[in-house]
């Protein structure tokens, strides 16, 4: 992917190092595991559970711009910068305006206004502070546990996470989590799934527009796929549990996710990504 040229953002908060300062209303590492264990044994999204521990007054420490010694993490403020450049044509052409989000590069345990967060959670998004947070050593997880390699599979799940924002800003973020408050734990399995498969389409519509702005290279294509289906539902749970159980799902199949990231890779059309509308396989 050719990345090197592209306009760095300046949405990016560095608070790699600053250890226990990330941590949600003095809970510390103790709420964390207990968390995590919580999830563990409900099959609850880690996430939902966090966005119910009760928060601290003190608001986030702001980071700095990350360094520029640091090739990943400029990697990431170029990608961010393109997605901004990507998303605020596409709102302009629709008669809106885009709000940029912020990146938080974070490492072990961050907070955010969703809740304490750790990097077992992985990359996401918090609608409360429309801010994404991503702990660097995910992309190693990425190449060397779940075999999806390349810098266009790791700007894939930044693209992903923007997509979760692009949600929070049209107001389909806010409806979805009403509905899922009113629905049983497998209806809202499924809508979540629908939720986060738009998410994978729109990470392809901006995918599309980097194409044509040429930072695309052959193989990146690929890459992206083998990245959507190496953190399918499915595959996940046979890897940690040996079997599958659909109604759990709560992003979609390996197959769900390459179809539609593909859909918005090829279309550059977010009109194209209304998972909502049908089905999804």
């Amino acid at each position: 992917m050719r990345w090197e040229s592209g306009r760095r953002s300046t949405n990016v908060e560095d608070r790699r190092g600053m250890g226990g300062a990330g941590m949600i209303g003095g809970g510390g590492i103790g709420m964390l595991i207990l968390v995590l264990i919580i999830s563990f044994i409900t099959g609850q999204n880690p996430l939902e559970l966090l966005q119910q521990v009760p928060q601290s007054e003190e608001s986030a420490p702001a980071g700095g711009p990350p360094p520029a010694d640091d090739p990943q993490a400029q990697m990431v403020s170029a990608v961010l910068g393109d997605t901004e450049d990507t998303w605020q044509q596409i709102f302009a052409q629709n008669g809106s305006s885009y709000e940029d989000p912020v990146l938080v590069l974070f490492d072990g345990s961050v907070r955010s206004a969703c809740g304490l967060a750790s990097a077992a959670v992985g990359p996401f998004y918090c609608p409360g502070d429309h801010k994404l947070y991503i702990d660097l050593s995910f992309f190693r997880d990425l190449d060397q546990r779940f075999g999806a390699p390349g810098d266009f599979a790791q700007a894939y799940v930044i693209a992903h996470e923007v997509g979760h924002h692009v949600q929070t800003l049209v107001g389909l973020s806010s409806r979805v989590n009403q509905m899922r408050s009113r629905m049983s734990e497998d209806q809202a399995n499924a809508l979540s799934v629908r939720q986060e498969l738009q998410a994978d389409c729109y990470a392809g519509v901006w995918g599309n527009h980097a194409a044509r702005r040429n930072w695309l290279e052959d193989g990146d294509v690929e890459e992206g796929l083998r990245a959507a289906a190496a953190i399918g539902d499915d595959r996940l749970q046979k890897q940690s549990q040996g079997y599958v159980v659909p109604e759990s799902f709560t992003h979609g199949s390996s197959e769900q996710r390459q179809q539609w990231l593909r859909r918005g890779l090829q279309t550059g059309d977010m009109r194209q990504c209304d998972t909502f509308g049908g089905e999804t396989r």
